[in-house]
């Protein structure tokens, strides 16, 4: 079978440079290194390798295209009332709620992840972010303000124009749907860019916007890799760009929209605590401790895999977690009874049994898990079992730096000052959770802890109506809720007068 890196590179034709009529910014430097980033995408199965579709990467051209559309899209998307958006998103709930089963096939197809998975979570929670905005896009007003006898003022939400978002390889339905539904409840286009792993389910995305009756043009695909990024935030008919991806990708990003003082909403990494005391409830905290380590082969940016364990309770919590552990069943992502898929590349593969490696020679001790070779059409592909480390310490590779696979560290405590501090020791601030009976203690925790989206007594449970983010490395804005409206918004403020002017001269 054929993998996606070995396959030859074609010579590619430099792709059309900008001439006048292109709105590039003058730092983008169109080398034959950039040109070289052309060459087209083959997305694969990593649950086999074997190649799913060939796509052509975008190049200046056909963003220009793109953005001279989505630009005429724009005006007559804003020229409706809320309301009026609002039911056409709805719409687009509804069609994704009525394509679930093909679109969690596709998404399990390219991404790797299970099928009981994709088909109760990636679509579902796509569509509730449409439905959501929908509702919101019809009370998106602004406020009113007494002045006294003599004025008054309002302000005005105003949509920001074309908006830039570019997707992650994990969720690649979902993010998409988080980031172009609050764009367009606002009255935006978007330009989306899927990572080149994950391509596929952003065209079946487009295809349901177009047949909802939104403006053609509103919400476009275009595929590529950095480089066609690189041209989007460029371009200087993007007025924001929305990331989700790794920290260096998000700081790249953020250089880049300062040439053109673009806004910026960045999703970035994490490495995040869950903190177990010695009264939770430890069945639950072993489901919350699996829910945020192995759900989609670990390939969350928000998961908990520093496991704080009060020491009273870790032997319990251990014996109880890989007693669940060994029941989990690993195989074909397409298989409704699999529980642990493929992860994203032969390359991310290797990254993560480098860390497990590392975990080992730095002196934790590997409970369980680590690579494994299946049989038959899944023998090429890209799978890890989950994997428990015990006996480790804070400074460790595998408790410091984000592995975005399935690795658990847990990590003994006995004083809460104490692991609230070491909760708080890193560069990340994306996520956090505390179980506990005491729910005073609960939230007396999560006031101290320097992370964006808390849980206490469950783990990685992201409703829509709830802001989603991060602090310090991890991220700029939020996402999801009303909040998100704010992240795809002018706000204009006028002063109405209602008597004569009184000039000082």
């Amino acid at each position: 079978m054929t993998k996606s890196h070995d396959l030859p590179r074609p010579d590619l034709p430099r792709p059309d440079l900008p001439g006048p009529e292109y709105r590039f910014a003058d730092n983008i430097a169109f080398d034959d290194q950039w040109a070289a980033d052309f060459a087209p995408i083959i997305t694969v199965n990593p649950a086999t390798n074997q190649i799913l579709a060939e796509l052509q990467a975008a190049g200046p051209q056909e963003i220009n295209q793109k953005l001279a559309r989505a630009k005429d899209a724009q005006r007559q998307w804003a020229a409706l009332t809320p309301a009026e958006r609002g039911r056409k998103l709805r719409r687009v709930a509804d069609l994704l709620r009525a394509e679930n089963d093909a679109l969690a096939r596709l998404e399990s197809q390219d991404t790797g992840k299970p099928i009981q998975e994709t088909l109760v979570v990636d679509v579902a929670s796509g569509a509730e972010c449409f439905e959501y905005f929908a509702a919101v896009a019809a009370t998106d007003t602004g406020d009113y303000v007494d002045l006294g006898q003599n004025a008054f003022g309002y302000t005005r939400r105003e949509p920001i124009g074309v908006v830039a978002a570019i997707g992650a390889w994990n969720y690649p339905l979902q993010i998409a749907c988080w980031k172009s539904a609050p764009a367009l409840a606002a009255g935006n286009a978007v330009i989306f860019k899927p990572a080149e792993l994950t391509p596929l389910s952003a065209i079946e995305l487009e295809r349901i916007i177009q047949r909802a009756g939104l403006p053609d043009g509103i919400f476009t695909v275009v595929q590529g890799r950095a480089a066609t990024g690189q041209l989007l935030i460029a371009h200087q008919d993007i007025g924001k760009v929305s990331l989700t991806g790794e920290v260096g990708t998000g700081k790249r990003v953020m250089r880049a929209a300062a040439a053109g003082l673009k806004r910026v909403t960045l999703e970035l990494g994490g490495k995040s605590p869950m903190i177990i005391f010695a009264d939770a409830d430890l069945d639950d905290a072993v489901s919350g401790a699996m829910i945020g380590n192995f759900y989609s082969a670990g390939e969350v940016c928000s998961n908990g895999t520093r496991v704080y364990v009060h020491d009273d309770i870790r032997a319990e919590f251990i014996d109880r977690l890989l007693t669940r552990i060994n029941r989990m069943v690993i195989g074909d992502p397409l298989d409704p009874r699999t529980q642990i898929g493929a992860v994203i590349s032969p390359q991310h593969h290797q990254k993560i049994m480098n860390y497990i490696e590392a975990g080992q020679r730095q002196g934790a001790i590997l409970l369980c898990g680590g690579g494994v070779s299946l049989a038959g059409e899944l023998k090429g592909g890209n799978f890890v079992r989950p994997c428990v480390f015990d006996g480790g310490h804070d400074d460790m590779a595998i408790a410091r730096e984000e592995i975005f696979g399935p690795v658990m560290t847990i990590l003994p405590f006995t004083d809460e000052s104490d692991v609230i501090a070491r909760a708080n020791n890193t560069e990340f601030g994306l996520a956090a959770g505390v179980f506990t009976r005491d729910l005073a203690r609960g939230h007396r925790v999560i006031a101290q802890l320097r992370a964006g989206t808390c849980w206490i007594n469950h783990y990685n449970v992201t409703p829509v109506e709830l802001p989603f983010g991060g602090m310090k490395l991890s991220g700029i804005g939020r996402e999801n809720s009303r909040l998100a409206l704010d992240h795809f918004s002018e706000i204009k403020s006028v002063y109405v007068n209602l008597s004569k002017v009184d000039a000082p001269y």
